[in-house]
């Protein structure tokens, strides 16, 4: 059984008991700075990389009462849960403190379902834009002292500018502050201990459009070379993947990644694999998912269908390109975990009669779907037909 006890900024313990029965304590290098000395007990600073470094110590010291040190509570964007993944849930055992979250909360008489929380620790900032939205109120936990200047710059380019920022630093501590501004004109320090508190203020549509989670968000919120699952498409699409939280999605043929990056707005659990062969498209789908939000797609730039093999299994696939290419329909179908959803989109007749066959094969629901825009004929009006695709959509 390991032990994580969480400790405030000053060093307050949550449980001082379970430290002095501690044969092991492990803890970041401040965390065990903060620790009065207790005779015959060995101290390990955190190893790193952190998860294959802590499979090597749990197992050293396997036969001793171990603890470890967290900031807070040691399930908020903590330590407990990598050691849960590690171990499983009983042969942990977590006694909280106070978390930073908790006392930003308490600091800005923000009660918690008024709020979001993102962790950018050690991850990239961009993830903060999937939860802007008009009057949204989001507490960050933030990397660095460089988070909050980073993020005023996020929200400023994609049209939240006149956001109230406040940055709270080493909450908990006599050292505690808070420093107050606009992201458009944000140049303050910041701590290196900090949280930033953000009351979102901007457009519901506009630039980047990042405030809705529905799928179908408008084509010109992608950067594109043409290469796009245009928007009513997409809205069809993700309705017959059904995104759920915690489930992967791969993205093959993925243009401007816009099934993937939808795919992961609809929860911040949701991953996605984009497999894309061509390197700028790929270059651009990275670009793509920062600036909506989710920073973490992971970008695959390989061909199908070799490219999908060791990619862990996933919840539902999206093909929208290369759906003759030999191999690919397969590798996809033998892939799908049970329960998994498969949507293909083609364009051209070959595709079509791929379609046709598969669906005579295995049954799902076959759709052919026709856009027509409005556009402009001569002084007058009229719809101009967009290409038609045939729509393969299976449930295993």
């Amino acid at each position: 059984m390991v032990t994580v006890v969480g400790l405030s900024a000053d060093g307050a313990l949550a449980d001082a008991d379970a430290l002095r029965h501690a044969d092991v304590v492990v803890g970041a290098p401040r965390h065990l700075a903060l620790l009065a000395a207790v005779a015959g007990q060995e101290r390990v600073p955190l190893p790193s990389p952190l998860r294959p470094g802590l499979e090597a110590l749990l197992e050293e010291y396997a036969d001793r009462r171990v603890v470890v040190l967290a900031s807070g509570d040691p399930l908020v964007s903590g330590i407990a849960t990598t050691l849960i993944d590690l171990l499983g849930a009983d042969r942990v055992e977590v006694v909280p403190a106070v978390s930073s979250v908790a006392l930003a909360r308490a600091l800005m008489r923000w009660p918690a379902e008024s709020c979001a929380v993102v962790s950018v620790v050690g991850r990239d900032a961009a993830a903060v834009l999937r939860e802007v939205a008009p009057g949204r109120r989001i507490l960050v936990l933030s990397s660095d002292e460089h988070t909050p200047a980073e993020i005023a710059t996020l929200l400023t380019r994609v049209g939240y500018g006149r956001s109230r920022l406040s940055v709270l630093g080493d909450l908990g501590t006599d050292a505690e502050s808070r420093v107050e501004g606009v992201a458009e004109t944000w140049s303050a320090h910041a701590p290196r201990l900090n949280i930033v508190a953000i009351e979102a203020i901007g457009p519901l549509a506009g630039v980047r459009a990042t405030a809705s989670w529905a799928a179908g968000l408008p084509d010109e919120a992608f950067e594109h070379d043409g290469q796009l699952t245009k928007r009513d498409l997409r809205a069809s699409a993700l309705a017959r993947l059904m995104p759920a939280p915690g489930q992967l999605l791969w993205d093959v043929g993925a243009g401007a990644g816009s099934v993937g990056i939808e795919w992961m707005r609809a929860h911040p659990s949701c991953r996605t694999v984009a497999v894309e062969s061509d390197a700028a498209r790929a270059e651009r789908i990275a670009r793509n998912a920062a600036r909506l939000g989710v920073p973490a797609l992971q970008v695959v730039t390989a061909r199908a269908p070799d490219a999908l093999a060791g990619l862990p299994a996933p919840d539902a696939i999206f093909i929208g390109g290369g759906a003759t290419r030999d191999g690919v329909i397969d590798a996809c179908l033998g892939a799908l975990r049970p329960g998994g959803r498969l949507v293909v989109h083609g364009v051209t007749l070959e595709t079509e009669s791929l379609l046709a066959a598969l669906h005579g094969q295995y049954g799902g629901e076959l759709t052919r779907i026709s856009v027509e825009q409005l556009d402009a004929i001569g002084t007058f009006r009229g719809w101009a037909p967009l290409r038609t695709v045939t729509q393969w959509a299976l449930a295993r």
